[in-house]
């Protein structure tokens, strides 16, 4: 079994929703936090996650920034589990980016 920690980007070109990350069909991932950078202005950020065995969507967390500020809207960890993805959409492309830190958990051994 390997433990990998990861990071993922947003940097949105779009205000519709961006996949961040899709855990592994052989992995569960834990997302420590999702940290917001806005640099400017008011917006609202929503993160969802999809439950690939039930195909729904639901919203993990939800916040109006108002910049300059930085944010962790993750209040807990979040778990995916095999082929469960995470997304992020804001009501603004411009100013605003944000980190998605995770531990990934893999079934198999990393040598091999």
């Amino acid at each position: 079994m390997a433990n990998i920690y990861k990071n993922a980007f947003y940097d949105p070109s779009t205000t519709d929703a961006v996949t961040l990350y899709t855990a592994p069909t052989n992995a569960n991932a834990i997302i420590q936090n999702i940290q917001i950078t806005n640099q400017g202005g008011s917006k609202t950020v929503t993160a969802r996650v999809t439950d690939s065995s039930a195909t729904t969507s639901y919203i993990v967390a939800h916040a109006s920034i108002s910049g300059p500020t930085i944010c962790n809207i993750a209040k807990g960890p979040i778990i995916l589990e095999e082929s469960d993805s995470i997304s992020l959409e804001s009501t603004d492309t411009s100013a605003i980016s944000a980190t998605l830190a995770l531990l990934e958990i893999s079934r198999e051994d990393q040598n091999g």
